[in-house]
């Protein structure tokens, strides 16, 4: 799979908006045969930072995005809503989900 992390600041304005401003963008994103996840959270140190956690299949799928009209779409209206461009990190992973994080283990009998 693609898994990339994206951090985006946003303009202090715009930042209690941000979830509204890309609801449409998220909801076209995630409705992408592709697409494994597309997450949105909030910093807890900086009301301004966004953090978007998203995979896609493969590397086709990832290619489909960023050529997908809703992308363009977001290419054009998102930007005048940011304080600086974007930081991402885009890594090609071998698996197709979350791996389980054995050492916090949860005994769900519990």
């Amino acid at each position: 799979m693609i898994f990339i992390t994206a951090k985006f600041s946003v303009r202090p304005e715009d930042a209690e908006k941000w979830p509204e401003i890309t609801a449409e963008f998220t909801a076209a994103t995630r409705a992408e045969p592709g697409c494994l996840w597309f997450d949105w959270s909030r910093s807890l140190d900086d009301p301004t930072e966004y953090v978007l956690v998203e995979a896609f299949r493969d590397g086709e799928a990832g290619a489909a995005h960023v050529q997908s009209a809703h992308f363009r779409e977001a290419q054009r209206t998102l930007p005048r809503h940011l304080a600086a461009t974007p930081r991402i990190v885009n890594m090609d992973v071998p698996q197709d989900d979350w791996s389980l994080l054995g050492e916090m283990s949860v005994d769900e009998q519990a």
